[in-house]
Protein backbone atom coordinates (compact mmCIF):
# COMPACT_ATOMS: atom_id res chain seq x y z
CA UNK A 1 0.00 0.00 0.00
CA UNK A 2 1.72 3.23 -1.12
CA UNK A 3 2.40 5.94 1.47
CA UNK A 4 1.65 5.93 5.17
CA UNK A 5 -1.78 4.62 6.15
CA UNK A 6 -3.28 4.98 9.60
CA UNK A 7 -6.15 3.06 11.18
CA UNK A 8 -7.83 3.95 14.46
CA UNK A 9 -9.22 1.00 16.46
CA UNK A 10 -11.92 1.87 19.00
CA UNK A 11 -11.60 -1.32 21.10
CA UNK A 12 -9.50 -4.46 21.26
CA UNK A 13 -11.02 -7.09 18.97
CA UNK A 14 -10.35 -10.84 18.68
CA UNK A 15 -7.62 -12.29 16.54
CA UNK A 16 -6.90 -12.34 13.69
CA UNK A 17 -8.13 -8.73 13.69
CA UNK A 18 -5.17 -7.03 15.42
CA UNK A 19 -2.57 -9.01 13.48
CA UNK A 20 -4.22 -8.26 10.15
CA UNK A 21 -4.51 -4.57 11.03
CA UNK A 22 -0.79 -4.36 11.72
CA UNK A 23 -0.09 -6.11 8.42
CA UNK A 24 -2.48 -3.93 6.44
CA UNK A 25 -1.69 -0.47 7.82
CA UNK A 26 1.52 1.43 8.41
CA UNK A 27 0.23 2.56 11.81
CA UNK A 28 -2.54 1.25 14.02
CA UNK A 29 -3.51 3.36 16.99
CA UNK A 30 -6.42 3.71 19.36
CA UNK A 31 -7.74 1.47 22.10
CA UNK A 32 -6.03 -1.88 22.70
CA UNK A 33 -7.99 -2.59 25.88
CA UNK A 34 -11.30 -4.40 26.20
CA UNK A 35 -13.30 -1.34 27.21
CA UNK A 36 -15.39 1.34 25.54
CA UNK A 37 -13.80 4.63 24.64
CA UNK A 38 -15.39 7.78 25.98
CA UNK A 39 -16.71 10.33 23.54
CA UNK A 40 -13.81 12.66 24.32
CA UNK A 41 -11.26 9.88 23.78
CA UNK A 42 -12.77 9.08 20.42
CA UNK A 43 -12.88 12.73 19.32
CA UNK A 44 -9.28 13.37 20.32
CA UNK A 45 -7.90 10.15 18.89
CA UNK A 46 -9.25 10.01 15.33
CA UNK A 47 -7.50 13.05 13.86
CA UNK A 48 -5.63 12.34 10.66
CA UNK A 49 -6.62 8.69 10.19
CA UNK A 50 -7.40 6.95 6.91
CA UNK A 51 -9.63 4.29 8.46
CA UNK A 52 -11.83 4.10 11.53
CA UNK A 53 -12.45 0.54 12.80
CA UNK A 54 -15.42 0.70 15.17
CA UNK A 55 -17.95 -1.46 16.96
CA UNK A 56 -21.71 -1.22 17.28
CA UNK A 57 -21.55 0.60 20.63
CA UNK A 58 -19.52 3.45 19.10
CA UNK A 59 -21.63 6.39 17.95
CA UNK A 60 -19.98 7.65 14.77
CA UNK A 61 -21.62 10.89 13.71
CA UNK A 62 -20.68 13.97 11.70
CA UNK A 63 -18.67 15.42 14.58
CA UNK A 64 -16.48 12.31 14.79
CA UNK A 65 -15.98 12.31 11.01
CA UNK A 66 -15.01 15.97 11.01
CA UNK A 67 -12.61 15.35 13.88
CA UNK A 68 -10.97 12.62 11.79
CA UNK A 69 -10.48 15.08 8.95
CA UNK A 70 -10.22 14.86 5.17
CA UNK A 71 -7.97 11.78 5.11
CA UNK A 72 -10.78 9.56 6.43
CA UNK A 73 -11.76 7.14 3.67
CA UNK A 74 -13.63 4.37 5.47
CA UNK A 75 -15.59 3.61 8.63
CA UNK A 76 -15.40 -0.14 9.08
CA UNK A 77 -18.07 -1.39 11.49
CA UNK A 78 -17.49 -4.79 13.10
CA UNK A 79 -21.20 -5.60 13.06
CA UNK A 80 -24.00 -6.45 10.68
CA UNK A 81 -26.14 -3.49 11.73
CA UNK A 82 -24.87 0.05 11.29
CA UNK A 83 -27.47 2.16 13.10
CA UNK A 84 -24.57 3.48 15.22
CA UNK A 85 -23.19 5.32 12.17
CA UNK A 86 -24.63 8.37 10.44
CA UNK A 87 -24.40 6.91 6.94
CA UNK A 88 -25.86 10.01 5.33
CA UNK A 89 -23.18 12.21 6.90
CA UNK A 90 -20.50 9.76 5.80
CA UNK A 91 -21.80 9.76 2.23
CA UNK A 92 -21.86 13.56 2.15
CA UNK A 93 -18.17 13.53 3.13
CA UNK A 94 -17.21 10.85 0.64
CA UNK A 95 -16.52 8.33 3.40
CA UNK A 96 -17.31 4.69 2.77
CA UNK A 97 -19.17 2.74 5.48
CA UNK A 98 -18.78 -1.04 5.65
CA UNK A 99 -20.19 -3.86 7.76
CA UNK A 100 -19.71 -7.59 8.36
CA UNK A 101 -22.82 -9.48 7.21
CA UNK A 102 -23.15 -13.23 6.83
CA UNK A 103 -20.39 -14.35 9.17
CA UNK A 104 -22.51 -14.20 12.32
CA UNK A 105 -25.74 -15.57 10.86
CA UNK A 106 -25.54 -19.06 12.31
CA UNK A 107 -24.17 -17.96 15.67
CA UNK A 108 -27.05 -15.53 16.14
CA UNK A 109 -29.64 -18.02 14.92
CA UNK A 110 -28.30 -20.59 17.37
CA UNK A 111 -28.59 -18.09 20.19
CA UNK A 112 -32.15 -17.20 19.22
CA UNK A 113 -32.98 -20.86 19.57
CA UNK A 114 -31.20 -21.04 22.92
CA UNK A 115 -33.52 -18.25 24.09
CA UNK A 116 -36.60 -19.91 22.57
CA UNK A 117 -35.91 -23.13 24.47
CA UNK A 118 -34.80 -21.43 27.68
CA UNK A 119 -37.86 -19.17 27.83
CA UNK A 120 -40.27 -21.94 26.88
CA UNK A 121 -38.93 -24.52 29.33
CA UNK A 122 -37.97 -22.11 32.15
CA UNK A 123 -34.32 -23.13 31.98
CA UNK A 124 -32.91 -20.04 33.70
CA UNK A 125 -35.43 -20.32 36.52
CA UNK A 126 -34.42 -23.93 37.04
CA UNK A 127 -30.75 -22.99 37.11
CA UNK A 128 -31.39 -20.31 39.75
CA UNK A 129 -33.45 -22.73 41.84
CA UNK A 130 -30.62 -25.27 41.84
CA UNK A 131 -28.00 -22.68 42.78
CA UNK A 132 -30.14 -21.51 45.71
CA UNK A 133 -30.35 -25.07 47.01
CA UNK A 134 -34.14 -25.06 46.64
CA UNK A 135 -34.48 -28.30 44.68
CA UNK A 136 -35.92 -30.88 47.07
CA UNK A 137 -37.05 -33.48 44.57
CA UNK A 138 -39.25 -33.81 41.52
CA UNK A 139 -42.82 -32.57 41.69
CA UNK A 140 -45.60 -32.59 39.07
CA UNK A 141 -46.18 -28.83 39.28
CA UNK A 142 -42.60 -27.62 39.50
CA UNK A 143 -41.52 -25.10 36.81
CA UNK A 144 -43.98 -26.35 34.23
CA UNK A 145 -43.16 -24.69 30.91
CA UNK A 146 -44.45 -24.92 27.36
CA UNK A 147 -43.70 -27.26 24.47
CA UNK A 148 -41.82 -25.88 21.49
CA UNK A 149 -42.41 -28.87 19.24
CA UNK A 150 -45.34 -28.43 16.87
CA UNK A 151 -45.99 -24.79 17.76
CA UNK A 152 -46.22 -21.78 15.45
CA UNK A 153 -43.09 -19.65 15.06
CA UNK A 154 -43.50 -16.08 13.85
CA UNK A 155 -40.42 -14.31 12.50
CA UNK A 156 -40.22 -10.53 12.22
CA UNK A 157 -37.69 -9.83 9.47
CA UNK A 158 -36.68 -12.61 7.08
CA UNK A 159 -33.10 -11.69 6.22
CA UNK A 160 -30.15 -14.03 6.62
CA UNK A 161 -30.63 -14.55 10.35
CA UNK A 162 -34.41 -14.82 10.19
CA UNK A 163 -34.11 -17.48 7.51
CA UNK A 164 -31.50 -19.38 9.53
CA UNK A 165 -33.86 -19.39 12.52
CA UNK A 166 -36.68 -20.63 10.27
CA UNK A 167 -34.56 -23.48 8.89
CA UNK A 168 -33.87 -24.71 12.41
CA UNK A 169 -37.61 -24.79 13.14
CA UNK A 170 -38.00 -27.79 10.84
CA UNK A 171 -36.43 -30.00 13.49
CA UNK A 172 -39.21 -29.01 15.86
CA UNK A 173 -41.95 -29.56 13.27
CA UNK A 174 -43.05 -25.95 13.69
CA UNK A 175 -45.27 -23.93 11.43
CA UNK A 176 -43.24 -20.91 10.30
CA UNK A 177 -44.86 -17.59 9.53
CA UNK A 178 -43.03 -14.38 8.75
CA UNK A 179 -43.36 -10.71 8.00
CA UNK A 180 -40.77 -8.98 5.86
CA UNK A 181 -40.27 -5.35 4.85
CA UNK A 182 -39.41 -6.36 1.29
CA UNK A 183 -42.40 -8.68 0.93
CA UNK A 184 -42.58 -12.45 0.34
CA UNK A 185 -39.38 -14.38 -0.24
CA UNK A 186 -38.76 -15.85 -3.70
CA UNK A 187 -39.94 -19.44 -3.84
CA UNK A 188 -36.41 -20.72 -4.40
CA UNK A 189 -35.29 -19.23 -1.10
CA UNK A 190 -37.43 -21.59 0.97
CA UNK A 191 -35.76 -24.97 1.64
CA UNK A 192 -37.30 -27.94 -0.12
CA UNK A 193 -39.88 -29.65 2.03
CA UNK A 194 -40.50 -26.62 4.24
CA UNK A 195 -43.38 -24.18 4.13
CA UNK A 196 -42.92 -20.63 5.31
CA UNK A 197 -46.12 -18.59 5.25
CA UNK A 198 -45.81 -14.89 4.45
CA UNK A 199 -48.07 -12.64 6.55
CA UNK A 200 -48.58 -9.10 5.29
CA UNK A 201 -49.11 -7.37 8.63
CA UNK A 202 -47.61 -7.55 12.11
CA UNK A 203 -50.95 -7.79 13.93
CA UNK A 204 -51.86 -11.05 12.21
CA UNK A 205 -48.37 -12.46 12.75
CA UNK A 206 -48.56 -11.77 16.49
CA UNK A 207 -52.08 -13.16 16.70
CA UNK A 208 -51.25 -16.37 14.83
CA UNK A 209 -47.91 -17.20 16.51
CA UNK A 210 -47.03 -19.04 19.71
CA UNK A 211 -43.44 -17.75 19.66
CA UNK A 212 -42.27 -14.58 17.93
CA UNK A 213 -38.59 -13.99 17.16
CA UNK A 214 -37.40 -10.52 16.09
CA UNK A 215 -34.75 -10.18 13.35
CA UNK A 216 -35.55 -6.93 11.56
CA UNK A 217 -33.03 -4.06 11.32
CA UNK A 218 -33.48 -1.01 13.54
CA UNK A 219 -34.85 1.95 11.60
CA UNK A 220 -37.20 4.81 12.36
CA UNK A 221 -40.06 2.61 11.15
CA UNK A 222 -39.11 -0.37 13.35
CA UNK A 223 -38.43 1.59 16.56
CA UNK A 224 -41.04 0.40 19.10
CA UNK A 225 -42.51 -1.82 16.41
CA UNK A 226 -43.68 -4.12 19.19
CA UNK A 227 -45.51 -2.47 22.07
CA UNK A 228 -48.43 -3.16 24.37
CA UNK A 229 -50.96 -3.70 21.57
CA UNK A 230 -48.79 -6.26 19.79
CA UNK A 231 -48.00 -8.08 23.04
CA UNK A 232 -51.71 -8.37 23.80
CA UNK A 233 -52.19 -9.94 20.37
CA UNK A 234 -49.44 -12.48 21.13
CA UNK A 235 -51.44 -13.43 24.21
CA UNK A 236 -50.97 -15.13 27.57
CA UNK A 237 -49.33 -18.25 26.13
CA UNK A 238 -46.99 -16.33 23.86
CA UNK A 239 -43.22 -15.97 24.03
CA UNK A 240 -41.21 -13.07 22.57
CA UNK A 241 -37.54 -13.36 21.56
CA UNK A 242 -35.27 -10.49 20.53
CA UNK A 243 -31.72 -10.93 19.21
CA UNK A 244 -31.88 -7.98 16.78
CA UNK A 245 -31.84 -4.49 18.32
CA UNK A 246 -33.32 -3.43 21.66
CA UNK A 247 -35.35 -0.37 20.59
CA UNK A 248 -37.50 -2.49 18.25
CA UNK A 249 -39.42 -3.45 21.40
CA UNK A 250 -40.96 -0.98 23.81
CA UNK A 251 -39.11 -2.36 26.79
CA UNK A 252 -41.26 -0.65 29.45
CA UNK A 253 -44.37 -2.11 27.83
CA UNK A 254 -42.71 -5.52 27.81
CA UNK A 255 -41.94 -5.30 31.54
CA UNK A 256 -45.60 -4.55 32.26
CA UNK A 257 -46.80 -7.31 29.95
CA UNK A 258 -44.55 -9.90 31.58
CA UNK A 259 -45.51 -8.77 35.08
CA UNK A 260 -49.23 -8.86 34.31
CA UNK A 261 -49.21 -12.15 32.40
CA UNK A 262 -50.16 -10.53 29.11
CA UNK A 263 -47.56 -12.86 27.57
CA UNK A 264 -45.98 -15.93 29.11
CA UNK A 265 -42.28 -15.21 28.77
CA UNK A 266 -39.52 -13.48 26.84
CA UNK A 267 -35.88 -14.00 25.94
CA UNK A 268 -33.70 -10.95 25.29
CA UNK A 269 -30.14 -10.51 24.08
CA UNK A 270 -30.43 -6.78 23.30
CA UNK A 271 -31.91 -3.81 25.14
CA UNK A 272 -33.46 -0.46 24.39
CA UNK A 273 -30.91 1.56 26.41
CA UNK A 274 -28.11 -0.99 26.26
CA UNK A 275 -26.29 -1.82 28.47
CA UNK A 276 -29.01 -0.59 30.84
CA UNK A 277 -32.17 -2.68 31.26
CA UNK A 278 -35.63 -1.23 31.77
CA UNK A 279 -36.60 -0.80 35.44
CA UNK A 280 -38.27 -3.90 36.81
CA UNK A 281 -37.01 -6.27 34.12
CA UNK A 282 -34.42 -7.97 36.32
CA UNK A 283 -37.04 -8.62 39.00
CA UNK A 284 -39.07 -10.84 36.68
CA UNK A 285 -38.67 -14.61 36.66
CA UNK A 286 -40.33 -15.10 33.26
CA UNK A 287 -37.65 -13.43 31.16
CA UNK A 288 -34.24 -14.78 30.13
CA UNK A 289 -31.65 -12.01 29.90
CA UNK A 290 -28.34 -12.31 28.03
CA UNK A 291 -25.57 -9.70 27.61
CA UNK A 292 -25.63 -9.32 23.80
CA UNK A 293 -24.13 -12.71 22.98
CA UNK A 294 -25.66 -13.13 19.50
CA UNK A 295 -22.36 -13.27 17.63
CA UNK A 296 -20.50 -14.61 20.65
CA UNK A 297 -18.90 -17.73 19.27
CA UNK A 298 -15.15 -17.80 18.75
CA UNK A 299 -15.66 -18.65 15.09
CA UNK A 300 -18.10 -15.82 14.41
CA UNK A 301 -16.24 -13.12 16.34
CA UNK A 302 -12.94 -14.03 14.71
CA UNK A 303 -14.44 -13.91 11.24
CA UNK A 304 -16.16 -10.57 12.00
CA UNK A 305 -12.86 -9.07 13.14
CA UNK A 306 -11.14 -10.36 10.01
CA UNK A 307 -13.81 -9.11 7.63
CA UNK A 308 -13.81 -5.64 9.18
CA UNK A 309 -10.06 -5.43 8.52
CA UNK A 310 -10.47 -6.65 4.93
CA UNK A 311 -13.10 -3.96 4.34
CA UNK A 312 -10.85 -1.24 5.75
CA UNK A 313 -7.72 -2.30 3.91
CA UNK A 314 -9.55 -2.64 0.59
CA UNK A 315 -11.11 0.82 0.93
CA UNK A 316 -7.82 2.55 1.73
CA UNK A 317 -5.87 0.71 -0.99
CA UNK A 318 -8.45 1.31 -3.72
CA UNK A 319 -9.44 -2.34 -4.07
CA UNK A 320 -12.96 -3.72 -4.35
CA UNK A 321 -14.55 -3.56 -0.89
CA UNK A 322 -16.28 -6.81 0.21
CA UNK A 323 -19.23 -5.25 2.06
CA UNK A 324 -19.97 -1.56 1.44
CA UNK A 325 -23.05 -0.02 3.07
CA UNK A 326 -23.02 3.08 0.83
CA UNK A 327 -21.42 1.66 -2.33
CA UNK A 328 -21.90 4.86 -4.32
CA UNK A 329 -18.95 6.29 -2.41
CA UNK A 330 -16.59 3.47 -3.36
Amino acid sequence: MPGKTVCFLTRLVPEPGPTLLREGFTEVRGNFQDRRLSRDELLSGVSGVDALYCLLHDTIDAQIMDAAGPRLKVISNMAVGYDNIDVEAATERGVLVTNTPGVLTNATADLAWALILAASRRVAEGDRLMRRGDFHGWGPNMLVGRDVYGKSLGIVGMGRIGQAVARRAAGFDMEVKYINQSGPLPAGTIPQGQEWKYVDNLADLMRESSIVSVHTPLTEETTHLIGRKELELLGPGGILINTARGPIIDESALVEALREGVIAAAGLDVYEQEPEVAPGMCDLENVVLLPHLGSGSSEARGRMAELAVLNAVAAVSGQEVPHPVNPGVA
